[in-house]
């Protein structure tokens, strides 16, 4: 392991904050595979398809506003993202910038987010590749045979994981192939609707600008909240351009661009693939309509072969790619926030590894995909309800770690805020603003999902995805106590608090 130091700029303009070189390989990716990457790690194809109609169903037709109106928070982040990379581009992010920021308890739980976000969705994206194989072979069927679906899954964890270990440059020309493949039939897809709009179909609707209207959406603020909640998830995903910082040219500047580019273009693919499929498909409940609940799981699946016909299998071929895109894309962030946590003695110095010829966090990696494996195998098999309960939870975790790095962009240059209107904004107001929000979307979503209604299952009379939510936030809290008292680890928690100076 390396133990070689680059310094960075410091919230004051002057030298900053030590990064550990860790041995990964620098400079590989530019701003387009950075974009790409983004763009890769949110599985846009897929998660419109699986949340659209869940959006639809709670606020009609001011969805298209409310994809708005959840891409605000993000793009907040986004800039807290991007001025605390350019202080401190360590491959960490909010186990790194929380730990300066706050200490160390603040930077393992930061950490502990993103790795329980990433593994909790690998178990749902590993689920989806395997019923999504299936459905293209013979007439479907296949689709729900669960020990076929869970072994394919657990294939798809297993080949992905690999292709991570072997090489960041072999996992980009991967990410590349697999994103050309879902935008290229997501693309088909929208010009088919164009021109069957065009035809004008007697079930579409026209444009209407009323669907912007924040005053009529907001005649229902707790329907505005929910479907921002459900929007939030869909946008996840974007940071992974900066976990992969230190193998980025520039690494203080060209992720956290890609971090932002990328969030602008989701949300211009978002609201624009909405709107058509709206005007084509309508919110009614009947059909191929998008407030139809049999259509909700996957509106694009209900809408395939209405739209394309004989070449509907081009929707299911899109969101096959989309979600093994964002399955190798998912574990990248996850193994680099462990790498960092080894580095710095967060972890057992074994997670700090770095493969001498692949210069990837092999270890890391391998554990990474391993944990993902096994709790996708076990609650498979022990309840797919609860299964689909945690994978709700995932809000939680977002909204937790996302919430932090805003608090922690505003306290780590809160010397500098008046030094500039660039830095009051960009550094301060944003970020907390962000955070603030997002902190009210965790306690909010938390709120819901302890309705015992809520989701499948329920758990001493309480919803099962806010025990399943709550339960592995607070293992986060036991596992830090626990490395707070190993001899491998302890003198993490024992360092002087490197909080910026004002």
């Amino acid at each position: 392991m390396s133990t070689e130091m680059t310094t960075t700029g410091g919230p004051g303009g002057g030298p900053g904050t030590p990064v550990p070189a860790k041995g990964l390989r620098a400079g590989i990716l530019d701003l387009g595979d950075s974009v790409m990457l983004g763009l890769a790690s949110t599985a846009p194809v897929y998660s419109l398809a699986a949340t659209l109609g869940l959006i639809v169903a709670v606020n009609g037709n001011y969805t298209p506003l409310i994809l708005l109106l959840g891409f605000i928070p993000v793009l907040f982040i986004a800039y807290s993202f991007r001025e605390l990379n350019s202080a401190i581009p360590d491959c960490g992010t909010t186990f790194t910038w929380s730990r300066q920021a706050f200490g160390p308890w603040a930077g393992w739980l930061g950490g502990w987010g993103v790795a329980l976000a990433g593994i909790v969705v690998l178990a749902n994206l590993a689920q989806v590749a395997g019923q999504y194989l299936w459905l293209l072979v013979g007439d479907g069927s296949l689709a729900e045979n669960k020990v076929l679906v869970t072994g394919t899954g657990l294939l798809f964890i297993v080949l992905m994981t690999l292709v991570n270990y072997r090489g960041i440059r072999l996992g980009e020309h991967v990410q590349r192939v697999l994103t050309y493949v879902q935008y290229i039939a997501l693309g088909i897809f929208a010009l088919a609707i164009v021109i069957r709009i065009v035809g004008g179909p007697p079930e579409g609707q026209a444009f209407d600008v009323e669907w912007f209207n924040p005053v009529g959406a907001f005649a229902d603020p707790g329907a505005v909240v929910h479907g921002a909640l459900l929007a939030l998830f869909i946008y996840w995903g974007w940071d992974t351009c900066l976990a992969v910082n230190e193998e980025t040219e520039n690494p203080s500047t060209t992720p956290g661009r890609g971090a932002v580019i990328s969030a602008f273009v989701l949300v211009a693919i978002y609201v624009s693939v909405a709107l058509l499929v709206m005007m084509y498909a309508t919110v009614g409940s009947e059909g191929i309509g998008l407030g139809n609940e049999a259509n909700q799981d996957d509106v694009f699946l209900a809408m395939k072969d209405v739209v394309l016909g004989p070449w509907g299998w081009l929707i299911v071929v899109a969101v096959l790619a989309s979600v093994l895109s964002s399955t190798q894309t998912t574990i990248l962030p996850t193994a680099r926030g462990t790498l960092s946590m080894g580095v710095h003695g967060a972890l057992p110095a074994k997670f700090g590894e770095v493969h001498p010829k692949n210069q990837t966090p092999g270890f890391s990696t391998q554990v990474m995909g391993g944990a993902a494996a096994a709790y996708y195998v076990a609650m498979s098999f022990l309840s797919e309800n609860l299964l689909a309960d945690s994978i709700s939870a995932i809000s939680l975790f977002i909204a937790f770690y996302y919430a932090l790095t805003g608090f922690a962009c505003f306290w780590y240059f809160r010397g500098t805020l008046r030094e500039s209107a660039r830095n009051l904004w960009f550094r301060g107001i944003l970020p907390l603003l962000g955070a603030v929000l997002l902190t009210g979307a965790f306690f909010v979503s938390a709120v819901q999902m302890w309705d015992p209604a809520y989701g499948d299952t329920q758990i001493f009379g309480v919803g099962g995805a806010f025990v399943s939510g709550v339960l592995l936030l607070a293992l986060g809290v036991v596992l830090a106590a626990v490395c707070r008292f190993l001899p491998s680890t302890r003198g993490y928690f024992l360092m002087k608090n490197r909080v910026a100076r004002t």
